[in-house]
C-alpha cells in the first residue's frame, strides 16, 4: 500500500527501542459538558491506546515507533502529524486509499440537568470504526519492508486486546506477532477490554493471546468482566506463561506477580481527577519505560502510577510528566511520603519534594538510558 504524505520522523534518530501496533482514530471532543444533542461545537483531536502508549514512551526517553493503518483522508493526515509530533516514528504506518480513518466522539457528563446527562466526572465514547483502515490490518504487515525493519530492531513490542476484536485479519496479525519470538525482545499485552467490540466476536480467542505474552497488563475490573475474576493471584494462575502479570485495581493498588511466585504491590497516588480517558495507557507506558530502563519492580509500578495520575488530571488522552528531578524524588520516596503525595491539575504536593511541583516544562523527563537488558520479571 502507498504511504502518501506520511511525515515520518523529522530527522534521523536512534532506531526505535519500542514498537506499538494497533488502531488509532480521529476524536471529536465536545466544547461543553452534557449529552451530545446539546453540544454545539466539537474540537478535533486524535486518540488510540497503542499510539497513546507510543507517545508517552517517547516522552519518557524511549525511542518508539507506531505501526497501523489510516485512511487517505484529512483525519488520517491529522493523526499521523500529531503522533509524529509526539516524537513517535510513524514511517511504518500504511495509508489506505480505499478505507477511512476511524472516528469516535467523546461525551462528557456535567450538571446540566438534562435527563440524558451522564453526570459530573463521567464520560462515554461513541465509536465509528467499522470498515476502517485499521480494521484491515493483517499478517501482510510483516512483509512490508518499513514495518519489518522497525520490528526487527525492537526490544519491546506492545499489543492490546482491542486489535483482536477489530477483524479476523487483525486477530491473525496478533497471532503472527506473538508466534514470532525473538531473543532480546519483550512482548507486552494490555487486555484493554472493550465489551462493545466483542458483541459480534468470540472473546474466547483472548486468553491464548494474553498467555503468549512476556508481560501481561490487566485492569482488575476489565478482567472481572472478561474472565470472571479480578483477583491478582487467580489471574496469575489463569495466565501461567508470562514472566510478569500486572493487575491494576483502579485507584487502589497495582500488583506485579512474577512467574516465580513473587508479588509486589504499590498503592495508587491520591489524585483530583479531571478526566479518566488515557490513564491506563499512561500507566502502561510508565511501567514499560521503567522496565526498559532497568528499574526495580517497585519503581516500575510507581512510574506507571505517576503517568496515570498526570493523565487523570489532564482533559485529553496525553499529559506531561513533571520534570526529571521530581520524577526521581517520587520514585525514591519512602512508603509514607509516597502515600502522602497528591496530584492535581495545579501540580504535585509531596513530603518527598522540597516544594509543590508544577507540570512539566517542554523539556522531556526522560530517564537515563538502560545499562542492562530489560527483563519482564
Amino acid at each position: 500500500m502507498p504511504r502518501p504524505d506520511n511525515p515520518g520522523p523529522t530527522r534521523p534518530g536512534p532506531p526505535p527501542t519500542a514498537v506499538c501496533v494497533g488502531e488509532s482514530m480521529a476524536v471529536l471532543l465536545p466544547d461543553r459538558p452534557g449529552p451530545l444533542e446539546a453540544v454545539e461545537n466539537f474540537r478535533l483531536s486524535v486518540g488510540g491506546a497503542e499510539s497513546n502508549v507510543a507517545g508517552a514512551l517517547a516522552a519518557l526517553g524511549v525511542p518508539t515507533a507506531w505501526l497501523s493503518r489510516v485512511g487517505d483522508d484529512g483525519f488520517g493526515r491529522r493523526l499521523l502529524a500529531e503522533v509524529a509530533a509526539r516524537g513517535v516514528d510513524v514511517s511504518g504506518v500504511t495509508v489506505d486509499p480505499h478505507r477511512p480513518t476511524g472516528l469516535y466522539l467523546k461525551e462528557v457528563g456535567g450538571a446540566t440537568g438534562h435527563r440524558h446527562d451522564l453526570g459530573p466526572g463521567r464520560s462515554r465514547l461513541h465509536y465509528h470504526r467499522r470498515g476502517s483502515a485499521a480494521a484491515a490490518l493483517s499478517p501482510a504487515l510483516l512483509a512490508d519492508p518499513a514495518a519489518a525493519r522497525l520490528l526487527a530492531g525492537a526490544r519491546l513490542l506492545h499489543l492490546s486486546g482491542i486489535t483482536a476484536a477489530l477483524s479476523d485479519g487483525c486477530l491473525e496479525l496478533l497471532r503472527a506477532l506473538l508466534a514470532d519470538r525473538r531473543p532480546g525482545r519483550l512482548v507486552s499485552f494490555d487486555l484493554n477490554w472493550r465489551p462493545a467490540l466483542w458483541r459480534d466476536r468470540d472473546p474466547a480467542v483472548l486468553p491464548p493471546l494474553l498467555d503468549a505474552a512476556d508481560l501481561l497488563l490487566l485492569g482488575a475490573d476489565e478482567a472481572e468482566a472478561a474472565f470472571g475474576t479480578g483477583e491478582p493471584a487467580e489471574l496469575r494462575r489463569r495466565f501461567p506463561s508470562p514472566a510478569t502479570v500486572v493487575v491494576k485495581d483502579a485507584a487502589r493498588v497495582v500488583t506485579a506477580l512474577g512467574r516465580d511466585g513473587t508479588a509486589v504491590a504499590e498503592p495508587a497516588l491520591t489524585v483530583d481527577v479531571v478526566e479518566a480517558t488515557g490513564a491506563g495507557d499512561a500507566f502502561a507506558a510508565g511501567y514499560l519505560a521503567g522496565t526498559l530502563h532497568g528499574l526495580d519492580q517497585r519503581r516500575r509500578l510507581r512510574l506507571g502510577h505517576l503517568g496515570a495520575a498526570c493523565a487523570l488530571t489532564a482533559p485529553g488522552d496525553q499529559a506531561e510528566l513533571p520534570p526529571a528531578p521530581v520524577v526521581t524524588a517520587l520514585l525514591d520516596a519512602s512508603p509514607a511520603d509516597w502515600a502522602a503525595t497528591r496530584v492535581t491539575a495545579r501540580g504535585i504536593t509531596s513530603p518527598a519534594l522540597p516544594a509543590p511541583a508544577s507540570p512539566a516544562p517542554p523539556a522531556s523527563p526522560a530517564l537515563s538510558a538502560p545499562t542492562t537488558p530489560a527483563r519482564a520479571e
